[in-house]
């Protein structure tokens, strides 16, 4: 079966899709818009709901975009372990998903946070591991610097082990809570993690009981070397971007193929593309919504966009000439920068051409038609080992979602492509994912102090 999710943004995924006479308004800080979203979402019977994030009000020094407002610019919204915390009050099945940055957090906090949600949500948390994409984020943490690549990812790494060590510090039968004998706890059903490291010194144990899925499901989204490498190692699902399907294809092969090395099964990683979906009852429906969404964009914001995802001040390049080459190092996701450019130089679009084909998806594929095409260009990915599924962006909330519930999700379970309910209660159990064993330490414990 396909997994599904889909992004908690009020905003839609095109950059013109609040403006949409069927879009919402107002749309900052609603808990109830997204309690709508949350429970439409549970309704198609999707695997979980995504929250992005930040730690920074983003493009403060682009007029354009900031004024104009994109879903990348995070101007003012919930952190997102709140959010969910108050959405699992109003779901029962669907897992939820929330960003946080292993550069600057600590793992003690951050392993504390995600507990805590499992057990509000009953085992549905999903940690999405960031090293940060945006630099402008270190000036508040105290660094004048964004920490450069290479000590990102090494400190990631450690940050994951220390959690999950943490995670470890409860056995499930920990709490005995016998009111006869009055012994509340089995001091020898516990561990201190004692991890000194190059980043980290952690003694524990954790001050929440062992979470109901063992760990939150681990998610990562960096297409580098090193990205790949993470993933392999610790990630159970894993966001790409693609612009074709013979792309989606190479990285799907490769990443998959450095997992034996870690001892895990291919199964045990889930690869999920983003895609923008264009929905219509008829074909010619679904090309009205998608014109009528591009006739929103100003040049000028198109421009502005496409400059900041590519990193590259493109105003003093012929708008309908070709797309410069990019090459280096960038701060940010250098895989939608690296995307972007292969498309346009493939295909020899212009700098216009180029933010005209991003913007109706921002850097992911598109697909567009009725649910019957639709459904078939996602079964063909599917189908061609290009993904296990997809993270399905939605141009105008609610429209869209109300759209790919109501119209696509039942043409994907009529061909055996989706399920019908749920399995289980955790996001492990919806997922096909196994839960992990807790690990015994060779420390001390509370018992021998």
């Amino acid at each position: 079966m396909m997994n599904l999710m889909t992004s908690l943004i009020g905003l839609g995924s095109h950059l013109a899709g609040w403006r949409h006479r069927d879009a919402w308004s107002p749309t900052t800080m609603s808990l109830d818009n997204a309690i709508h979203l949350a429970k439409l979402a549970e309704r198609g019977k999707l695997d979980m709901l995504f929250l992005a994030d930040g730690n920074a009000v983003r493009q403060m020094d682009d007029p354009i975009l900031f004024s104009a407002t994109s879903r990348s610019d995070r101007p003012a919204a919930f952190e997102p372990l709140t959010l969910l915390a108050a959405l699992s009050q109003h779901t029962s099945k669907i897992g939820l998903f929330a960003t946080a940055t292993t550069t600057y957090d600590e793992p003690y906090l951050l392993a504390r946070r995600f507990a805590s949600l499992d057990h509000l949500s009953q085992g549905r948390s999903c940690w999405n591991i960031v090293t940060g994409s945006y630099a402008g984020d270190a000036v508040n943490f105290g660094r004048v610097a964004h920490v450069p690549r290479a000590e990102r990812y090494n400190r990631a790494r450690e940050f994951v082990e220390v959690c999950k060590g943490l995670w470890d510090s409860w056995a499930e039968d920990a709490f005995i809570e016998d009111k006869a004998s009055g012994r509340f706890l089995d001091p020898d059903r516990v561990q201190r993690l004692n991890h000194v490291g190059k980043h980290f010194s952690v003694q524990g144990p954790l001050n929440v009981a062992r979470m109901p899925q063992g760990y939150p499901v681990l998610c990562t989204a960096g297409q580098s070397e090193a990205g790949r490498e993470l993933a392999a190692e610790h990630a159970e699902l894993m966001f790409s971007v693609a612009q074709t399907k013979a792309e989606a294809q190479e990285f799907y092969a490769d990443v998959k193929s450095r997992m034996a090395k870690y001892g895990r099964p291919t199964d045990s990683l889930r690869i999920l593309p983003g895609v923008t979906l264009y929905i219509g009852r008829t074909e010619a429906e679904a090309e009205e919504q998608f014109q009528e969404l591009q006739s929103l964009i100003l040049p000028e914001l198109g421009l502005a966009y496409l400059s900041r995802q590519c990193q590259m001040d493109l105003s003093a390049y012929p708008i309908d000439g070709p797309l410069p080459t990019m090459e280096g190092e960038i701060a940010g996701v250098a895989s939608y920068r690296d995307s972007i450019a292969a498309m346009a130089h493939a295909e020899n679009l212009t700098i216009r051409q180029t933010y005209e084909r991003i913007v109706p998806s921002l850097g992911h594929v598109m697909f567009k038609g009725n649910p019957v095409q639709i459904a078939d260009q996602m079964e063909d990915w599917f189908k061609g080992q290009a993904c296990d599924g997809f993270n399905v962006d939605m141009p105008v909330v609610p429209r869209s979602l109300q759209d790919f519930v109501d119209l696509v999700v039942p043409e994907l379970q009529k061909r055996g492509l989706f399920r019908k309910d749920y399995a289980g209660g955790t996001l492990r159990q919806t997922m096909g994912l196994a839960t992990p064993q807790r690990r015994v330490f060779a420390t001390p414990t509370l018992a021998a102090d």
